[in-house]
């Protein structure tokens, strides 16, 4: 008898990977107009056939396509719904000579709807690569990317006088459609990534937001409602989640505190069925506040970096979900990298052959705590 595929999975993750040297090259030439989009595309095409059978040769369920085809987890994305734009990143040099992104303001210019099917074409390509027996992912940013960092101030006051309800409905809708044009593609596991929530976790980023006219307080509980809207258009059978991230850009990080002051809204009012927390080290808190997740939800704990080369140890993985164990059912529990190897094309400070050690560290304690279900 077969057992179901039922993402999210004991040992999943979070879904970008490090990009090979020859499509970062070829992604060069096409920003040059040395080769056209149809060009990069196949070159596309062969990096994610690669990285499909990397995934499942390590012994990954869940498979995504590296966001092989994407520069930003979210610009790409967000500016390809009606009514939006955006700015280019810009890589700004602190003082102590590293570069630090900073993200750009998504701008809401005109009234938010579905143009387009968005992800099929890629998902299509990204099913006809997976095996038998492995679910393909698709990752697309949280609708609060279109509110949090530009605020009000963001989002045309012509066309919205009032967000609530106009504002809120539209993105939920155009989600929907989305969300509905892979399901008829065959897709059943989608995962939102979603910075904004943790960054509420942020003394600096809750200040920031005040400045902003918005209260770091309400917000959580506005944004639970606001992803409800989307849950509430899921298609029936498809798997949707949420990864809360803290930044992660060239192994540097945006954003920490504990998850205190977003966890009731998160886990208690949003009506997802999966979360992707990350727990990689101290900026992230303790465990205390998955006590808010209701029964029926799965907590996935990115307790494995993706930042830095250095190993966990199995010892001391298993002893942290032991520790979360006491706040929640441990059959609620699963294992992940913190967040994806590659949030933007320049990707992380570590090797490939550590992605790969990585994700095999995450399947072997996997196995050990819950065993092969």
């Amino acid at each position: 008898m077969s057992v179901p595929l039922n993402p999210p999975f004991r040992a999943d993750h979070v879904g970008s990977f490090l990009r090979p040297r020859y499509l970062l090259e070829a992604r060069e030439q096409f920003s040059k107009r040395e080769i056209d989009a149809a060009a990069l595309r196949k070159v596309e095409d062969r990096a994610i056939s690669e990285i499909v059978k990397f995934q499942e040769d390590v012994g990954l369920k869940s498979i995504t396509d590296g966001e092989f085809r994407r520069t930003y987890f979210h610009v790409d994305f967000l500016q390809q719904i009606g009514g939006v734009q955006s700015d280019v990143p810009v890589l700004v040099q602190k003082a102590d000579g590293t570069e630090e992104l900073a993200p750009p303001v998504m701008r809401v210019v005109d009234k938010v709807r579905h143009v387009k099917d968005i992800q099929v074409d890629d998902f299509n390509f990204l099913k006809s690569q997976v095996s038998a027996g492995s679910v393909p992912k698709v990752c697309i940013p949280s609708p609060t990317m279109l509110h949090f960092r530009g605020g009000r101030a963001g989002i045309s006051k012509q066309h919205y006088p009032e967000l609530d309800p106009e504002f809120y409905d539209d993105v939920a809708e155009a989600y929907g459609q989305e969300l509905h044009a892979l399901s008829r593609a065959g897709c059943t596991y989608v995962q939102m990534d979603d910075t904004n929530l943790a960054y509420l976790c942020d003394e600096r980023m809750r200040e920031a937001a005040r400045q902003r006219g918005d209260d770091p307080n309400e917000l959580p509980h506005r944004y639970a409602t606001f992803i409800n809207k989307v849950v509430a258009r899921k298609p029936a059978g498809m798997t949707l989640a949420i990864h809360l991230c803290r930044g992660n850009f060239r192994s540097t990080h945006a954003a920490e505190g504990n998850y205190e002051p977003v966890a009731e809204a998160l886990l208690a009012e949003m009506n997802l069925d999966a979360y992707f927390l990350e727990y990689d080290d101290q900026r992230s808190g303790d465990f205390r506040p998955l006590r808010f997740l209701p029964k029926n939800k799965l907590a996935v704990l990115g307790l494995v970096t993706t930042k830095f080369g250095k190993m966990e140890s199995k010892d001391d993985l298993k002893r942290r979900i032991d520790e979360a164990a006491k706040y929640v059912p441990i059959e609620q529990l699963a294992l992940s990298p913190q967040c994806g190897f590659s949030s933007t094309v320049h990707g992380n400070d570590i090797e490939v052959q550590v992605q790969r050690d990585k994700l095999k560290l995450v399947l072997d304690v996997a196995r050990d705590v819950w065993g092969d279900a």
